[in-house]
C-alpha cells in the first residue's frame, strides 16, 4: 500500500507538522526565575501532561512498534504453513525476533522519560528546594540516558539476534574498513629502495 512516492510525501508533511509545534512550544515556554525554563501557559501545560508527552511521545510509538511487531508474528506464522524455503523461513523469525525485542525496548526505555516529563511539568521544583531539586536531576540524568540507549539500542539488538547481521557487520568492519585502514596508515611506507642497496653500501664501505 506505501510506495516510495507517498512516503515521501508523509515524511515531509510530518516534518512541517513538527516544525510548527516545536515554534508553537517554544514561544509558550518562558524563564521565571529560581524555576528555570517552564510552561507559561495553562493550556499548552495541560496539552502537553495529558496529550503530548503520554500519547504522542509515549504511547503512540509504542503501539506503533507493538502493532507492526504483531504483524510480522502474524506474517511468519502464516509462511510457516506455506512451502517456503528454510532459509527464507529462518530469516523471517530472526526478524520478528528483532522487531519484538525492540518494541519491549521501546516500552522499558521510553516510559520512565515519559513518566518523569509529566511530573516536572505539573510540579516544577525550584532551585531554592536544594536537596529536592539535586534529585529531580539526577532522575532527569538517568532518565535521558535510558531514553538515549534506546534510540541505539537496534543496532545490539540485531547484533544479537541475527547471525546474518553479525556477518554483515564483521564483514564491513574487518574486511572493507579495516583493510582500508591500514593502507591509509601505512602509505609513508610505499616506497620505491632497491633490491640490491645493501650489497652496493657493503661495496662502497669495502672500497
Amino acid at each position: 500500500m506505501c510506495t516510495l512516492k507517498l512516503a515521501h510525501y508523509v515524511t515531509f508533511i510530518s516534518i512541517c507538522i513538527w516544525i510548527a509545534h516545536s515554534i508553537l512550544s517554544g514561544c509558550l515556554f518562558d524563564i521565571q526565575g529560581s524555576l528555570g525554563c517552564v510552561v507559561s501557559n495553562s493550556i499548552w501545560q495541560q496539552y502537553i501532561s495529558s496529550f503530548f508527552y503520554p500519547v504522542l511521545i509515549g504511547l503512540l510509538p509504542i503501539a506503533i512498534v507493538l502493532l507492526f511487531s504483531l504483524l510480522a508474528f502474524h506474517n511468519v506464522r502464516r509462511i510457516v504453513r506455506r512451502q517456503i524455503p528454510i532459509v527464507r523461513r529462518r530469516l523471517d523469525q530472526q526478524l520478528t525476533a528483532m522487531v519484538l525485542m525492540r518494541a519491549v525496548i521501546a516500552a522499558c526505555f521510553i516510559s520512565p522519560y515519559i513518566i518523569y516529563r509529566i511530573y516536572i511539568t505539573k510540579f516544577p521544583v525550584s532551585q531554592n528546594q536544594s536537596m529536592q531539586y539535586a534529585i529531580t536531576r539526577l532522575i532527569q540524568a538517568v532518565c535521558l540516558s535510558l531514553i538515549n540507549i534506546h534510540f541505539s539500542a537496534s543496532f545490539y539488538i540485531f547484533l544479537i539476534l541475527s547471525s546474518r547481521f553479525r556477518r554483515q557487520v564483521k564483514f564491513l568492519l574487518v574486511k572493507k574498513y579495516w583493510q582500508r585502514l591500514k593502507y591509509l596508515c601505512h602509505l609513508h611506507n610505499n616506497q620505491i629502495n632497491p633490491e640490491n642497496a645493501e650489497t652496493f653500501g657493503t661495496d662502497m664501505e669495502l672500497a
